[in-house]
């Protein structure tokens, strides 16, 4: 009989337990194991070299910190079961199942709009037959839909475990120490008030500001860094004039499943869409980006060789929009230098919104000692988050780098 309670050693939390033998089916499961070979961030590690950790490694950290939560709240008298534990954490462990190669950036193109939270849904659906329904309880809570608000919360909120391990490990793979958190101390101060709600103790606010500044700084410096924006961007470039050429009827080598979902249409998806994007990861985008090099279309050449040879566009960062003849001067300028006429195909302005702290959508609150909770902006001890309530936009331009020095 094979021992599946076993200790996985990660370099973020240390060693993590694998509880209930069930979690260790899924995590040996072939759709589970495909995480291996997709990016937690996408093309991060051509800005941040050490970001090369994929979504395995999170799904795992985000399953530990689970279980340290919910040990914390049964330590605060909450109540529950083993059939909660075991939803609970199957339903943060799945949680990414259904992201397709290079996470967000390619979603849309792959699929049609097709988000990855419904994916990962569909995936649980089919596991959940497979395992004789041992998965319902954690679908029930991946949806949102579970009777004790407190468990969905902690696996989708502004304060949920998801959010709590990418922050520490892409702050920790990045080395961009000021992502960095104490997931330790905040699960510390989780808590359940009367109406089943997750709220943080009191003394929890400043943990919780930090978390919060933390996320914000992470954004504006990582994940929106105007190069990690750019090839996102680029990405979703490739792939689209990818579609479009082969809509052309180009013939562009790819991997079998790559080239079915180019060719696929428009349409609902089919068991054979969802057979294939099991099939999918990193290295089939990588491996058609290498090919397409040499593509006769300047455009998706001069796209992947950006990416592939790390030679990316030039990009300026701006808290306004740009003006039309300030862009109308790139174009014409790569026009010029490349003798085409479609250069606005390689100049674009690329939009990057974030509000650090929603207080309309499930909003953090803090827990008293009198018992009476309040909205974390309302609390008097309070420091930064009602500064962390409105919205900020960046404009990030790119053009070829090669028209850089052209002074018109």
């Amino acid at each position: 009989m094979q021992n599946k309670l076993k200790i996985i050693n990660d370099p973020v939390h240390g060693f993590i337990r694998i509880p209930h033998e069930i979690l260790f089916d899924i995590i040996e499961h072939p759709y589970f194991q495909r995480l291996r070979r997709i990016g937690q961030t996408g093309l991060l590690n051509l800005i941040f070299p050490g970001a090369t950790h994929t979504r395995f490694h999170h799904a795992l950290g985000a399953m530990h910190l689970m279980f340290t939560a919910l040990e914390t709240l049964k330590q605060k008298g909450v109540k529950i079961s083993e059939e909660e534990e075991k939803g609970a954490m199957l339903a943060i462990l799945m949680h990414d199942i259904g992201h397709g190669p290079f996470s967000h950036a390619l979603e849309s193109m792959l699929m049609d709009d097709w988000h990855h939270e419904n994916l990962s849904l569909l995936l649980m659906n089919r596991l959940n037959e497979e395992f004789n329904g041992e998965l319902s309880v954690a679908i029930e809570m991946f949806q949102g839909k579970y009777h004790r608000k407190f468990f969905n919360q902690l696996i989708s909120s502004q304060l949920d475990v998801d959010r709590l391990d990418y922050l520490k490990r892409d702050s920790f793979f990045t080395g961009v120490s000021e992502g960095s958190i104490n997931t330790q101390r905040i699960i510390s101060m989780m808590n359940v008030c009367d109406e089943g709600e997750l709220v943080i103790d009191a003394k929890g606010v400043y943990s919780i500001e930090n978390f919060l500044t933390a996320r914000m700084f992470m954004y504006w410096q990582v994940y929106y860094h105007k190069t990690s924006a750019l090839a996102e961007f680029l990405l979703v470039k490739i792939l689209e004039r990818a579609k479009y050429l082969v809509s052309q009827e180009v013939d562009l080598p790819a991997t079998e499943n790559l080239k079915y979902f180019l060719h696929r249409g428009k349409s609902s998806a089919t068991d054979e869409d969802v057979e294939r994007f099991t099939q999918l990861d990193d290295n089939d985008v990588i491996q058609a980006m290498k090919s397409w090099q040499n593509a006769d279309d300047l455009i998706l050449s001069y796209w992947c060789k950006c990416v592939i040879q790390r030679n990316l566009p030039k990009t300026i960062i701006s808290s306004h929009s740009f003006s039309r003849e300030f862009i109308e001067e790139k174009i014409k300028n790569t026009n010029e230098f490349f003798g085409i006429d479609n250069g606005d195909e390689l100049v674009h302005e690329i939009k990057r919104k974030l509000l650090p702290y929603n207080t309309k959508k499930q909003p953090i609150f803090l827990l008293q000692k009198n018992g009476k909770k309040i909205r974390l902006e309302e609390s008097e001890d309070q420091l930064l988050s009602g500064l962390m309530v409105n919205k900020t936009t960046r404009y990030i331009l790119t053009f070829p780098r090669d028209i850089s020095n052209i002074i018109s």
